[in-house]
């Protein structure tokens, strides 16, 4: 019998339900976990979402992904080699596992065993110095020497430099889109090339192309996967801090590499520097910083229970009291139950309600808003 902190092993009707849920309308990774969390299961969650957000106000009931739709995704994906891991299952990165919106399931493709080792991202401009790019290099080989596996986001400029320099020993790619639509196009052989020691994670179906959103979303991936972040010039108002950004949020490690004032592109990262990351001007300054971290356990997410679990119905005067406290201002979850006198439970239920009727955005660290 398993361990409360060892990893969970999906069944096959899991595996499939847990697609049709996450491939649903509004249903987002945090909707996910709120809706595991509240019915056990996501066979139960599935059939309640029509009439959740028929209570949330939805005129009708958000798309469903079907059973059809979700054995196609997995038969295309084991196709092309490409499976598809739950959250906490063997395989699955430890740390990505157990930040708050966690994706349920990751298609993963190439070599797993890399997957599971500890990682340390390199992120940077794509438009990249030849400093930079020698730099880049050397610090991904002389981490990958000292066996961290480099992740990154298949860019160009610095993204492209480490994955290069790592893909001997172990380099992940994160992708914004799906499996079959790899940007940049050109970028395939890289990617090609990193699948016999390393490879390619993508929460997205197999067949999504990435759009300027998914960007920032696929960033959180690296970040939280690794158990630290090292940008290499960055640009103000780039991508890079954003993910430099999430890494603070997620609690991970902050690197940063200096660069001349002069240069635009090491703006970012000597703000970075002012505002408290860690300066580096080699490996020996991310291993020292995250040899501590590495020693700490990693506990394994929760999984499904056998039954769904019980749970007050909001009744409508709590549902009033608890709508009308939500405005466009993120507000805590917490503040929500105290303000409206209201049971946790009515309250996760009614904020489900709104979220899968199109009405409710979560934030990071437990806050909501109306949309």
């Amino acid at each position: 019998m398993d361990t409360p902190n060892a990893p969970i092993r999906l069944t096959d009707e899991q595996r499939r339900d847990w697609l049709r849920l996450i491939r649903s309308e509004h249903v987002g990774p945090r909707t996910f976990r709120a809706l595991i969390t509240q019915f056990g299961s996501a066979h139960a969650a599935l059939e309640r979402l029509p009439d959740l957000a028929r209570r949330g106000g939805a005129r009708r009931g958000g798309r469903i992904c079907s059973t059809d739709e979700a054995e196609q995704e997995i038969t295309r994906s084991g196709r092309i080699g490409v499976a598809l891991v739950g959250s906490g299952e063997p395989g699955y990165p430890p740390r990505l596992a157990n930040i708050d919106d966690a994706p349920p399931l990751l298609g993963m493709r190439g070599n797993r065993e890399a997957m599971a080792r500890p990682m340390i991202a390199i992120v940077g401009s794509r438009n990249a110095s030849g400093a930079g790019l020698r730099f880049a290099e050397m610090l991904a080989r002389e981490l990958a020497d000292a066996e961290f596996v480099i992740i990154s986001g298949l860019a160009r400029g610095v993204d492209q430099a480490a994955h290069r320099a790592s893909a001997a020993a172990g380099s992940v790619a994160v992708l914004a889109g799906g499996h079959e639509r790899i940007y940049p196009p050109e970028h395939e052989d890289l990617l090609l090339d990193l699948f016999a020691f390393g490879g390619a994670i993508s929460e997205m179906p197999l067949g999504h192309v990435p759009r300027a959103k998914d960007f920032p979303r696929r960033n959180r991936l690296i970040s939280g996967a690794a158990l630290g972040v090292v940008v290499i010039e960055a640009a103000e108002r780039s991508g890079s801090l954003i993910t430099a950004r999430m890494a603070a949020e997620q609690g991970r490690e902050v690197f940063a590499v200096p660069g001349s004032p002069l240069d635009p592109r090491a703006a970012g990262t000597n703000r970075l520097i002012k505002q408290g990351a860690t300066l580096v001007t080699g490996a020996a300054d991310v291993i020292d910083a995250v040899a501590p971290i590495m020693e700490r356990p990693i506990e394994w997410p929760a999984r499904e229970t056998e039954n769904a679990g019980s749970f007050d119905e909001p009744d409508d005067s709590d549902r009033a009291r608890i709508i009308a406290l939500l405005g466009p201002s993120p507000i805590g979850i917490d503040d929500l139950i105290r303000l409206a006198k209201a049971s946790p439970t009515a309250v996760r239920v009614v904020l489900l309600e709104l979220e899968l009727a199109g009405r409710l955005e979560r934030h990071g660290g437990g806050l909501v808003s109306m949309m």
